[in-house]
């Protein structure tokens, strides 16, 4: 099972110099990738609560946010090895043309690391600021995906959908990855697990209990089957949203927190359930507020590779 570790995107840290500290030193740590969020804004006001906080707001480092392409880009040019993940971006906010441009740039100048993790996102007030139609999003991720695939796989290039049009037209460059760069999909909803199924080469499970996974693997992997694939090509990759303390969380505790014990017993259940990779979030961790304890903390992670 790899190990990744998300960027310092979110809040006081994010930044040029830290951003580029912390992934060479993921580099050097031997961590296998390095992956980054999308965050459009912070509402004031949200239409549709966290679902985390108690009063429904979200996490303060949310309101400064650096953004996830740009982000990759840029430590991609100062590293050599690591992986570059994206967990996820939300597909409602782009034109996947215009977007295949952007991630192919990514792949060809990393020499092939790309991870691309998309969604459908869930804030009102981000679907209202991009335009996005939400009770559309079904359908439209459909296409959306088989776009992408389309300019990455074919030449000349032609599609014609309700969403997308491409008239028959070259569109170079191809990602350095064949037959494509990796397609991870996070899903919750029966619907949206079949598009999994159908589409993507893995699940990114993000926020769901690791005792829930095993049957909802089992489901995904079957319904891979019915579209006539192989099940065990499709990849399980866990987010942990890890926060560290001093305390062991106890019995009704959310994974990935609590002592780094704790954290380890979270790491074997991942290896238990055969994921291909396990991505440590540290920007909410009260650890990951100071660069330093930030690196120290990733420093504590890398050991349990």
């Amino acid at each position: 099972m790899r190990i990744g570790i998300c960027l310092p995107q979110l809040g006081a840290l994010a930044g040029a110099e830290n951003c580029v500290k912390a992934a060479q030193r993921a580099e050097a740590l031997g961590y296998d990738s390095l992956w980054v969020l999308d965050r459009l804004l912070y509402p004031v006001k949200p239409q549709t609560p966290y679902p985390v906080t108690p009063d429904g707001s979200l996490p303060e480092p949310y309101q400064r946010v650096l953004d996830p392409v740009g982000l990759l880009s840029f430590v991609a040019a100062h590293t050599q090895r690591v992986a570059l993940g994206t967990s996820v971006l939300d597909m409602p906010f782009y034109n996947p043309v215009v977007l295949a441009r952007q991630l192919t740039t990514l792949d060809v100048l990393s020499g092939g690391r790309l991870r691309l993790g998309l969604g459908q996102g869930w804030s009102q007030d981000e679907f209202d600021a991009t335009g996005a139609d939400a009770k559309r999003r079904g359908p439209r991720a459909d296409e959306f995906l088989q776009v992408l695939k389309a300019i990455w796989t074919t030449d000349p290039v032609e599609f014609q959908g309700k969403f997308f049009r491409i008239p028959k037209s070259i569109i170079q460059p191809k990602p350095v990855q064949k037959p494509h760069p990796p397609i991870i999909i996070a899903a919750f909803a029966e619907r949206a697990l079949k598009r999994v199924a159908r589409f993507a080469d893995g699940w990114n499970p993000t926020g769901i209990p690791l005792k829930s996974l095993p049957p909802m693997i089992q489901n995904l992997r079957a319904m891979a089957k019915k579209e006539g694939r192989d099940p065990s090509a499709l990849k399980i990759y866990v987010r942990g949203n890890l926060v560290l303390s001093q305390k062991p969380r106890g019995k009704d505790g959310a994974d990935f927190t609590g002592t780094l014990n704790d954290i380890k017993e979270d790491v074997a259940r991942c290896r238990e359930l055969g994921a291909e990779e396990l991505f440590f979030d540290l920007n909410f961790s009260p650890d990951g507020q100071s660069f330093d304890r930030y690196l120290a903390l990733m420093e504590r992670l890398a050991k349990l590779k």
